[in-house]
């Protein structure tokens, strides 16, 4: 483009976890971006390509920064994950192991804030605008960024659909869709032995990801971290559903945050944090079928009941996004654009009652995004509950 089109460079980068609906969005904003007259960079592994830029024109840093084209981004914008990478890494909080070679001599603690290094970073590339695209902790960093005179057009991703201000996050409706499929294939196993099938699936601290699947008639129970259940009123309700069914099974499912009465905390799979402090949860879906079986014959006339456990972990991950997750990812990437080409920044673009919308970026540290139980989760039935769809958003619960 020549120098009389040129409006600036935009930045993208994704950070956390990969979700269905990453490759669709960076494509959305570059090819908008590339017709609007603006140069594109996507950093790769999200955080961690703007930490180790080395501010020299001689200097190769591809492997931590390209320049998108609109070949580049069409051949990828259909398939899951994102073809720029991503991490968990967080610039504030870089341990000492993990500063960039070129830096280590600077940055000598433990833990170091790399933040003085990325806004260099960014000056050096000429970036004007950046687009990150991510959950809380990847959003809370953005925040961070803005504060400190970046330009900050925020896109929100997670599975587990709980980045506050907004309904909908990139990645849930697969998420949801997978759940469902998942069950749906193991029911002839569980009905084929008549045993319990209990299902672990995300949510560390939000339960949508169980409870809008139970809703949809995947499972007859669902448990979440927003409420501590009591394990023998579940083990209860999970037999009567069994012996009420013409095949004898029930299905559960556990939000990997879950927790009953009598656990101090969440189950974690490893002890070690990541950068933002969070260990790694695993094992809740376990622990909870082992308990089931051990009480389930205390509410079975004595008679014992076995159970299949499986935990869908990366299966709701990975793969192409559905239409969902196609269209409201090259919607939001063209919200993004709007508010560029209005000079409009420090927003977060969002879905709120159906609608599409833009909200102030720091609602993503301003609150947490949980279930409200007193609406839609029945605690005595372990299910989710409703009294009217009227006026709520499209996916019913998942509003603030």
């Amino acid at each position: 483009m020549s120098k009389e089109t040129f409006k600036g460079t935009i930045a993208i980068l994704t950070g956390g976890g990969d979700v269905p609906g990453l490759n669709p969005a960076i494509r959305a904003i570059t090819i908008r971006a590339l017709r609007e007259g603006y140069r594109v960079l996507g950093f790769r592994r999200g955080w961690a390509g703007p930490i180790s830029i080395i501010r020299d024109k001689k200097v190769d840093n591809s492997a931590f920064v390209m320049e998108l084209t609109e070949e580049i981004v069409n051949r990828a914008g259909r398939t899951g994950g994102t073809f720029l990478h991503t991490s968990r890494t967080r610039p504030s909080h870089v341990k000492k192991t993990e500063i960039p070679e070129h830096l280590r001599d600077v940055y000598t603690q433990e833990v170091n804030d790399l933040t003085p290094e990325i806004l260099k970073n960014f000056e050096f590339l000429g970036i004007d605008y950046l687009v990150p695209i991510g959950g809380d902790d990847t959003l809370s960093y953005a925040v961070r960024l803005y504060s400190e005179g970046v330009k900050v057009v925020a896109i929100p991703k997670t599975m587990d659909n709980d980045v506050p201000g907004t309904d909908y996050c990139i990645g849930f409706s697969t998420c949801v869709t997978r759940t469902i499929s998942l069950v749906n294939s193991l029911r002839t196993s569980a009905g084929s032995h008549e045993r319990f099938l209990i299902i672990e699936v995300f949510g560390r601290y939000a339960g949508y990801t169980a409870l809008l699947p139970t809703m949809a008639g995947a499972a007859n129970r669902c448990v979440i971290p927003e409420y501590k259940f009591n394990i023998e009123k579940l083990t209860d309700l999970l037999v009567q559903d069994r012996n009420s069914s013409s095949s004898k099974y029930s299905v559960l499912l556990v939000s990997e945050g879950a927790t009953f009465v009598g656990m101090e905390e969440m189950l974690f799979s490893q002890q070690s944090t990541d950068a933002y402090g969070h260990k790694k949860l695993g094992g809740i879906g376990q622990t909870v079928a082992d308990k089931v079986k051990e009480l389930a014959p205390k509410f079975n006339n004595g008679h014992g009941i076995n159970y299949i456990s499986q935990n869908l972990g990366y299966m709701v991950r990975g793969g192409d996004p559905d239409a969902m997750d196609s269209i409201v990812p090259m919607a939001y990437g063209n919200l993004a654009l709007d508010l560029i080409l209005k000079g409009i920044h420090g927003r977060l673009v969002i879905l709120r009652n159906g609608r599409y919308d833009n909200a102030p970026l720091e609602v993503v540290t301003s609150s947490k995004k949980i279930i409200d139980i007193s609406q839609f989760y029945n605690t005595d039935r372990l299910r989710p509950q409703y009294n009217s769809f009227e006026m709520k958003p499209t996916f019913i619960m998942t509003g603030n």
